[in-house]
């Protein structure tokens, strides 16, 4: 029990160490630059990045992969910058702290114009408290370490990021926490997850067709191992979705692929969709995991569970948590699905060889080669659009190795993501597939990985522009300006950089990038402007029609 007085700064370091941070992402500023001297002299590494939304999407890809993650930013002008890589984390349950540093309380006498201040000084505060489970002021000091811990312990319980406040003159203020500062976790009501669970088993007993869908929270929680469990004792084949994409290796024999309703294959879509039990553990149903409204789900045949309650049918359960619950139909007596109806799966073939030719390359071969390299030793990272959608389509036979941003699909995650997962996991490569358009958004954050000794393979898909939007409406609005992506690492001064035109100087480039693990590559691929990926077409066949129908109905 920590009873011992400490400064605030010094405790929030130890306790971010106590959760196993070892890296903090983010850029300095005089309102904390005391914190970020205190943070070098710790057994912290700062990673200090080209700009604030770059460490937010670091560190954010640093928590999937970690279990929590940090940045530290200056007051406003950084704050605000992270705003959207804060929503990011908050919408896809990803545990991440920011740390904002703010003018001391000292200099905030008779409220003084001072600089980066918007209008109050508990303006960025007050932002924060919308994008977070819990926000801190550190002000008063007494109490802080307490607060600490409180916002601490909520990221960890909910899988969703924190705020902390920190006045540069109280960063060497002492404190004192007089409790445990490891809570337990929040446990289910007992009389009601036996309610639960009899009413769940009740109706996985008699289905003929069960189906189990894998959520995003089954790897949040590090639930996979009981998921597994659950499947091999009955016997159902389960699905993803596109945000839990790889949460469990895909060449298991009962993996039925990514449900994404029209979006993905319609085997996995007539699998899921004509259960008579669907058990969805971890999973929420966003607009892109239910293929923008094309799924059709019958929720009184549906069990659902959560970190936040379960439903059976349209019998909701709010205080019976996730964790409870599958541990729980791992002890049931639930009869193995032999005798069953059963599921028609689809065929898991074995990656062909890819045969480069000495022709334009597509997006349908460029990922058939990609098929053929990526294993164990990868992480991949794929931003929104066409490289996102595409990569989909991928069998991950690895788990745990694929980040995106399936749901709030915000453009440039992916190149500063690779950052926070190789330094998360040091023993994974990152492989990052991102647009151009997303690539000049954040691609200069290559340089810092660079300086840290990183090194991400990075596939810029160079179709000219917002690709994924063009299919949908198109006009100049489209456009970006034309870079060349290949000649990056001699600006920087560091790296590979590659440009490709045909299959045959892809695979090269690939196999070149992959025989140097030293350092970055850039791999500028130029694609036409019309090439499409299978799923990205009926992705952005749905959205175009919901784009038109709304365009009808203005008029």
């Amino acid at each position: 029990m920590e009873t011992q007085p400490k400064t605030v700064s010094e405790y929030l370091i130890r306790r971010l160490a106590d959760y196993g941070v070892e890296h903090i992402f983010g850029v300095p500023g005089d309102y904390v630059l005391q914190f970020f001297q205190q943070l070098e002299n710790s057994p912290l590494r700062v990673i200090n990045t080209c700009d604030e939304q770059g460490a937010g999407f670091a560190a954010d890809a640093y928590a999937r992969l970690r279990g929590l993650g940090v940045v530290c930013v200056t007051y406003c002008v950084g704050g605000l910058k992270i705003a959207n890589s804060t929503a990011q984390a908050f919408a896809e349950k990803s545990p991440l702290v920011v740390i904002s540093g703010a003018p001391g309380l000292s200099e905030r006498w008779r409220n003084p114009l001072l600089h980066h201040k918007v209008r109050d000084f508990d303006t960025q505060l007050q932002i924060f408290r919308q994008l977070t489970v819990a926000a801190t002021d550190l002000t008063e000091v007494e109490n802080g370490c307490c607060e600490i811990d409180r916002v601490l312990a909520a990221a960890v319980r909910y899988k969703r990021p924190v705020y902390i406040e920190l006045p540069r003159d109280l960063t060497t203020a002492t404190c004192s926490c007089p409790r445990d500062p490891m809570p337990p976790p929040e446990a289910s009501d007992p009389q009601a997850l036996r309610e639960a669970l009899d009413e769940a088993v009740r109706r996985i007993t008699r289905a003929c067709r069960p189906v189990l869908i894998a959520g995003i929270e089954i790897q949040r929680f590090g639930l996979q191992q009981s998921f597994l469990e659950f499947v091999h004792k009955t016997g159902i084949p389960f699905a993803t979705t596109p945000l839990s994409k790889s949460t469990l290796s895909e060449d298991h024999p009962l993996f039925l692929g990514v449900y994404a309703g029209a979006v993905g294959k319609e085997e996995t879509r007539q699998a899921v969709e004509n259960s008579d039990c669907l058990i969805m553990l971890g999973a929420f149903m966003t607009d892109v995991n239910l293929g923008i409204f094309t799924a059709r789900l019958d929720q009184a045949l549906t069990i659902s569970s959560a970190s936040d309650g379960s439903c059976m049918a349209f019998h909701r359960y709010p205080d019976v948590f996730l964790t409870d619950f599958l541990q729980g139909l791992c002890d049931a007596d639930i009869v193995a699905l032999s005798g069953r109806v059963p599921v028609d799966r689809p065929k898991l073939e074995p990656s062909p060889a890819f045969e480069a030719r000495d022709e334009p390359i597509t997006i349908r071969r460029l990922f058939a080669c990609l098929e053929t390299v990526i294993d164990g030793r990868m992480v991949l990272l794929a931003d929104p659009g066409e490289a996102m959608f595409a990569a989909i389509d991928l069998t991950i036979r690895h788990p745990a190795v694929f980040l995106a941003p399936a749901y709030y699909t915000s453009m440039g995650f992916a190149v500063p993501g690779a950052i926070g997962a190789q330094l998360a996991r040091p023993d994974l490569r990152p492989l990052v597939l991102v647009g151009d358009g997303a690539f000049q958004m954040t691609g200069m954050e290559i340089s810092t990985a660079a300086r840290f000794g990183l090194s991400p393979i990075v596939v810029v898909l160079n179709n000219s522009g917002y690709g994924t939007e063009r299919p949908m409406t198109d006009g100049g609005f489209n456009d970006i300006p034309a870079w060349r992506y290949s000649r990056l690492p001699e600006a920087i001064g560091s790296g590979r950089g590659f440009e490709v035109f045909t299959e045959t100087q892809f695979a090269e480039a690939l196999k070149a990038a992959l025989d140097n693990s030293l350092v970055p590559t850039v791999i500028d691929v130029h694609l036409d402007a019309n090439d499409h990926s299978p799923a990205l077409k009926r992705l952005t066949d749905a959205l175009g029609a919901k784009v038109r129908a709304s365009a009808k109905l203005s008029e």
